[in-house]
């Protein structure tokens, strides 16, 4: 890439919205570049214009804290952990019995019950929280055309438990029921939003393990940005929380054996830290074209700056110990938005627990940021609610445009003991007013799947 287009590309949002404008000018006095060095300018600035500018303008949350985002976000304040000894299934066999089970679900609050028996638990949470960030919006979906609001759901695993009854019946001699292929398969979740509330845009899914939740809010942006579609319901969604999957994860020993202390079991960044805690949930945004948004008065959240997604190219479970992929995806994603680690005023870890990514991610970091990585606070929603693997990148999205809102972050809970190679500043224990305008989201997946999102305040 050319000095100039790199200048381009680190301009601020603001800055280059004011060039697309002297661009519409300059068009209509000289239509026609001669030079090349013309010419080279005429294509990076159409480029530039033809972006478009995507707006958050809508949220919605299932959570272990709450079924809602306002008591998601207040327990995420409050510092309240949704992590308890587990009740879905019999954990007394496992070294690990505990996890983060959303509690006081009702799938026929949100769907008919005949529907609802058909549908897998990650589905109805979709579901769920796809009708509260649609009513957040305030979309009148017949008048936005039903063909211009797409949806992109990141998930995981899909329908794990659905596999689990299913080989358990067939072991006792039982049939398999006809339904069983669909409501298993990773896209099931996006095709009951369409199904329910009758979109019909942008379709797809993206099972990109513990990064889906914000590759699917970084894809959908992309699907925005290139005119397919002008509203998008994007987020993640998952329940693993079936014996196989607790059976799966204690086997690779991931997880944390923290039993007798549940609140205390999940603690990103602290020296005492044994593994992540299963957690299931979903989070969703609707993501707007700008210019739409604006048009029809929506209130907006925050932007979405930036997105990339790399490749660890190193090891099928565990993350690069030198982070060169994490590394590779956060500044890429900078790029992306056009802002430089200065401007950087929060960041929302991965930041699961384990003793290996927890190093990682701090090394990419500090890759990155340089001595601005001391200076910049960073904190774990994972902390609270534990992982939610496909979930969790999209309500890490959400916490990110509430944090820019509301001037506050959330904190690192269970940070007791500092970690000499996680020495940054992680929020302890208590939520922290500040002016965010820039926030940058990690989410780091099995296989190697990094991304990144950017959010920035709306101007």
């Amino acid at each position: 890439m050319s000095d100039l287009a790199e200048w381009l590309r680190r301009l601020s949002p603001d800055v280059r919205e004011a060039l697309r404008w002297e661009l519409d000018r300059l068009d209509q006095e000289q239509p026609d570049p001669v030079s090349p060095g013309e010419r080279e300018l005429a294509d990076l600035f159409g480029r530039l214009r033809a972006r478009r500018r995507v707006v958050i303008t809508g949220l919605g949350a299932v959570t272990p804290l709450a079924l809602n985002v306002k008591e998601t976000w207040q327990g995420l304040l409050e510092g309240r952990s949704g992590v308890d000894r587990i009740t879905q299934i019999d954990a007394s066999n496992y070294p690990t019995r505990i996890a983060g089970e959303v509690k006081g679900f009702e799938a026929s609050d949100y769907m008919d019950r005949k529907e609802a028996r058909r549908m897998e638990r990650f589905s109805q949470f979709a579901v769920a929280a796809a009708r509260e960030a649609l009513e957040d919006a305030r979309l009148d979906l017949d008048v936005v055309g039903r063909d211009q609001v797409g949806v992109l759901i990141g998930t995981a695993i899909g329908g794990l438990s659905a596999t689990e009854d299913t080989v358990r019946g067939l072991m006792a001699g039982k049939r398999v029921s006809p339904f069983y292929l669909v409501t298993m398969v990773p896209n099931m979740a996006a095709f009951h939003v369409c199904h329910i509330y009758d979109l019909r845009g942008y379709n797809n899914t993206v099972t990109t393990a513990c990064a889906a939740g914000a590759q699917a809010v970084g894809e959908a942006t992309e699907v925005i940005r290139r005119g397919a579609a002008q509203v998008m319901l994007a987020g993640g969604t998952e329940s693993s929380n079936a014996e196989v999957g607790l059976a799966g994860f204690c086997a690779m020993r991931g997880l944390s054996t923290r039993n007798d202390e549940p609140q205390r079991a999940s603690r990103p960044f602290d020296k005492d830290r044994d593994g992540f805690v299963c957690s299931e949930g979903c989070g969703m945004l609707v993501l707007e074209n700008l210019e739409h948004a604006l048009a029809r008065g929506a209130h907006i959240y925050a932007e979405i700056l930036g997105y990339s997604a790399t490749s660890d190219a190193y090891n099928i479970a565990a993350p690069d110990p030198e982070a060169e992929g994490a590394a590779r995806a956060i500044r890429w994603a900078l790029e992306d938005a056009g802002v430089s680690p200065e401007d950087v005023d929060y960041i929302n870890a991965h930041g699961t627990g384990t003793v290996l990514n927890d190093a990682m991610e701090t090394l990419a970091i500090k890759k990155v940021f340089g001595e601005q990585a001391y200076r910049v606070p960073v904190s774990s929603t994972k902390s609270m609610i534990g992982h939610l693997f496909g979930g969790a990148g999209a309500v890490e999205a959400m916490v990110c445009a509430l944090s820019i809102k509301n001037g506050v972050i959330h904190p690192t809970i269970n940070y007791e003991t500092p970690d000499p190679e996680c020495d940054l500043d992680y929020v302890p224990n208590a939520a922290r007013e500040a002016k965010v305008d820039v926030v940058l989201s990690n989410s780091f997946g099995l296989g190697g799947q990094d991304a990144c999102l950017v959010v920035g305040r709306y101007r």
